[in-house]
């Protein structure tokens, strides 16, 4: 072999890794604890809220609004969205919970207590995941851009490009506000994209590898999606569609983990 082939070989075993990896270096997880969840829920939104848990469940004819209990994942309140609407993220502002649909371009705004329906808004292109900051809600649409609209009017109001080192993440899901950050899931994917609102670049990752056995996956679609946060005692928890578990998680950074690796003997 010439040093030219070797050198073309090199080159794009190269660029394959660098396609294939984050450029940043992945934070990794420590199980804290694990709860139970219905198996036959397509999660799409999940957010924590005062001692309880809501989610947004999707699939056409089985898109559903839930209300759970952490400690055991019995449904509490549960709302069935008409039969021809695949549901999608969900957050909350104020005393309501907004729920968003794929490709119907409608969003659902209800009573958070009651589950009351009490309007709808538009939107251009699909929805996936919803969260909230202090002043607008946050939408993806499995594209490497996140929009912001106004709570009150659901106007646009501006919009991120989602970039790691330069290069445009896609695939953007279920979404969750975080310590002032926007933490992804990424469809398909294990990993978890911890986003800069104000520029869109990506601060980290999060490797969530293994954290529901193969053998636990029902289906290629039984895929990690699920970000709920309990603010009132910093605690995380992740999920996936159709996962029979709700994990709390711990994050390990991996300053940390290198740190620990150098102490051991």
């Amino acid at each position: 072999m010439t040093s030219r082939a070797s050198f073309r070989i090199a080159l794009v075993a190269a660029v394959l890794l660098c396609t294939a990896f984050p450029a940043l270096a992945a934070d990794s997880y420590r199980v804290v604890h694990s709860y139970p969840h219905d198996s036959q829920a397509f999660t799409q939104g999940l957010i924590y809220l005062d001692g309880h848990l809501y989610e947004s469940t999707g699939l056409e004819g089985k898109s559903s609004l839930r209300e759970e209990d952490l400690e055991t994942g019995s449904i509490l309140q549960f709302h069935d969205v008409p039969s021809r609407y695949f549901a999608e993220g969900l957050t909350d502002w104020g005393n309501t919970l907004i729920q968003l649909t794929w490709q119907s371009h409608v969003a659902f705004v209800y009573d958070r207590t009651t589950f009351r329906f009490l309007r709808s808004f538009q939107y251009d292109g699909e929805g996936w995941g919803l969260t909230h900051d202090s002043k607008s809600l946050i939408l993806s649409d499995g594209s490497a851009t996140l929009k912001f609209f106004d709570p009150t009017t659901f106007h646009q109001t501006r919009t991120i490009e989602v970039k790691d080192h330069g290069k445009p993440v896609t695939q953007l899901n279920e979404l969750e506000y975080i310590h002032g950050e926007i933490y992804a899931n990424i469809w398909h994917a294990d990993r978890i994209a911890r986003i800069s609102p104000a520029t869109g670049a990506v601060l980290g990752w999060i490797d969530l590898s293994g954290l529901l056995p193969a053998s636990e996956h029902s289906t290629a679609e039984a895929v990690l999606n699920g970000i709920a946060y309990d603010a009132a005692h910093d605690r995380l928890f992740v999920t996936g569609k159709l996962w029979p578990k709700i994990f709390e998680i711990q994050v390990m950074p991996e300053g940390a983990k290198s740190a620990a690796k150098k102490k051991t003997p």
